[in-house]
């Protein structure tokens, strides 16, 4: 389709991440003058593989391009992807948010497409069944769809990283429903040993300030009374044996520093299973490129 180097970066980048964007998110990526975006959008829609409209329900960011030709998702391995299609305000501002999110950190190791999250967290031998999903009704009954907003994930051998776009919601309903949902998720990698990574995007200082204390009580360490009655019995017998020089039974859990590692990681497991404390690292990032963005349901 004519399209190489950093411009056809950015079509796969979108494409991944959403499939809309706006002439701000292209030029902040090619560090160009923005005449150039404007006629490389308009090129896109020319080839009719997009078209650029201001969609009704989003003011403050002008045009968006959405990018709708099978062909381009084809050569992408994406087949015919269904989050090309937009279905509410809410919808596309948070593939917005997700991207803008996506385009600012560039080094993490996103995945950017269903198959490639499910796959991913399946290597690491976490079951399906504790992956958030939903399942849509339709006439040929029930589709399972996993991680079904579709917003940012990286994941490396460290450390799993999960975004979410506050698309301009008066409460944090959302956000407690989605964290809620990646409960199971998160717990299952705490118990592998990877760091979980929180963020949450917002537009303006009234959801940042809502998000970030959300995201604060996440990051809590639970108090001792909600240490689950097995683990403490465990960790009462190992601090006994330590005081009391019991050979035996640190012997058998393979020598004294190991049994301290054996306490370490019993601690660190109370406080995930008990529903808090599962973070590492909680943020809430304020995008610039998509600040002026406003909803009709805010107003």
């Amino acid at each position: 389709m004519g399209w190489k180097g950093r411009r056809a970066d950015w079509i796969a980048l979108a494409c991944l991440h959403g499939g809309v964007f706006t002439r701000a998110q292209w030029t902040s990526f090619l560090g160009c003058h923005h005449e150039k975006v404007g006629r490389a959008v308009r090129k896109l829609v020319a080839q009719g593989v997009a078209v650029e409209e201001k969609p009704p329900g989003i003011n403050g960011i002008g045009r968006i391009c959405r990018i709708h030709g099978r062909r381009i998702y084809k050569a992408l391995g994406l087949g015919d992807h269904r989050r090309r299609r937009i279905t509410s305000p809410a919808v596309m501002m948070r593939r917005l948010l997700g991207l803008d999110y996506v385009l600012e950190h560039p080094r993490l190791p996103w995945l950017p497409t269903e198959a490639d999250r499910v796959a991913a967290f399946e290597a690491l031998g976490i079951e399906r069944r504790l992956l958030p999903r939903r399942v849509y009704r339709g006439a040929l009954g029930g589709l399972r769809r996993f991680f079904p907003l579709g917003l940012p994930i990286a994941l490396d051998a460290e450390r799993a990283v999960f975004v979410y776009a506050e698309p301009g919601h008066e409460t944090a309903t959302a956000l407690r429903s989605w964290g809620a949902k990646h409960g199971d998720l998160w717990k299952a990698l705490w118990d592998l040993g990877l760091k979980i990574e929180v963020v949450a995007v917002a537009r303006r200082w009234k959801e940042y300030g809502r998000t970030s204390r959300v995201l604060g009580n996440w990051a809590r360490y639970p108090r001792p009374s909600e240490i689950d009655e097995e683990t403490r019995r465990e960790l009462a017998r190992i601090e006994q044996a330590i005081l009391g020089g019991d050979v035996r039974f640190l012997d058998g859990y393979g020598g004294l520093q190991a049994t301290l590692k054996r306490a370490i990681a019993l601690e660190k497991r109370a406080r995930r299973r008990a529903g808090r404390g599962l973070t590492e690292r909680v943020d809430t990032w304020m995008t610039d490129r998509l600040a002026g963005a406003r909803i009709w349901w805010e107003a």
